[in-house]
């Protein structure tokens, strides 16, 4: 029943898809973005879904609004398919000329 992992701790991953807080980020409001789509992060631990163990999720904090990964935002849990490690295709969803989200 074990499950291979498919993110190792320490890799550089991108989001897949808009990630918001469902309320599992304490300090944070619910609804509140946590990663654009491309955004860069790592990872910081994985394992699996307690209800469904062959459902791995991964642990990753994502870069902060300065586009650094010396700047990385809280632990957000993400399911493999909403991550990627294709580099090109999340720098294609990052704005003409934008170095990272701008806050606004």
């Amino acid at each position: 029943m074990a499950t291979q992992e498919q993110y190792d701790i320490g890799d550089i991953v991108f989001s897949r898809e808009l990630l918001v807080n469902d309320g599992g980020v304490p300090g944070l409001a619910e609804d509140a973005v946590l990663a654009m789509p491309g955004r860069r992060g790592v990872v910081v631990n994985h394992g699996h879904v307690e209800a469904a163990p062959d459902q791995a999720i991964y642990l990753v904090r994502f870069e902060g609004a300065a586009g650094a990964l010396s700047d990385l935002g809280p632990p957000v849990g993400c399911l493999p398919e909403e991550l990627t490690q294709d580099e090109a295709w999340a720098g294609a969803c990052q704005p003409a000329g934008a170095g990272g989200e701008t806050g606004g």
